[in-house]
């Protein structure tokens, strides 16, 4: 499954320019808008999973921040941004690798997912990815996740997508997290299609009772 994903989302990058991507922004106000919300210092470690050539990660590294990781399964992607940051590339860690499979090296203050989560429809895949979230996201750590709205599309890229609001979203992610703070998103794609996201910040506290 893993090789399936990863030929996949391949064939995507390679197949596009950065802009014509339907995630593509050119400033990913929302993001920015609820890391800042956090009151983290810029020397909290941070990941954005399935980061491909996202642009989060030069707005980043203008305002300061130092301990940035990018993860995305296409290799492709990652070189992308890269080439995009020239020498300011050295400042972040890339990690080519599935995120439902990966070592994650590090342990992050603050976990960021714009392109992951609403793609796993199968119960196995996100019982896999709240496994790498626990042993990965600090205590008292953040989650910034973004999924298409229950009124979003219900497939992209070619695979189908699982909808979710903020209240579907956190039963989904269990009680270790606490939702803080929500933003609803009209995202316009370069080709002039809509698609509602609902973004939210949830505050990473594990439960002790059995």
């Amino acid at each position: 499954m893993s090789g399936e994903r990863k030929k996949h989302w391949e064939a995507i990058y390679q197949g596009k320019e950065e802009n014509e991507t339907s995630w593509f922004q050119p400033r990913p106000e929302t993001s920015l808008q609820l890391i800042e919300s956090t009151g983290e210092p810029t020397d909290a470690a941070f990941i954005d999973v399935g980061g491909g050539v996202s642009r989060l990660v030069d707005h980043l590294l203008d305002k300061g921040w130092t301990r940035l990781s990018v993860l995305d399964i296409a290799p492709s992607a990652l070189a992308r941004a890269q080439a995009r940051l020239g020498d300011r590339a050295t400042e972040v860690s890339w990690l080519a690798a599935d995120l439902l499979e990966a070592e994650l090296p590090a342990s992050y203050r603050i976990w960021h997912d714009r392109a992951v989560f609403h793609f796993l429809t199968e119960i196995a895949d996100r019982a896999r990815y709240l496994h790498q979230l626990k042993n990965t996201l600090e205590p008292g750590g953040h989650l910034i996740i973004a999924t298409f709205a229950p009124e979003g599309p219900q497939a992209c890229s070619g695979l189908p997508v699982q909808r979710y609001s903020p209240e579907q979203l956190g039963r989904t992610l269990g009680k270790d997290f606490r939702l803080e703070e929500t933003v609803r998103e009209e995202h316009r794609t370069p080709a002039g299609k809509n698609q509602s996201f609902n973004y939210c910040r949830f505050r990473y506290q594990p439960c002790t009772e059995p």
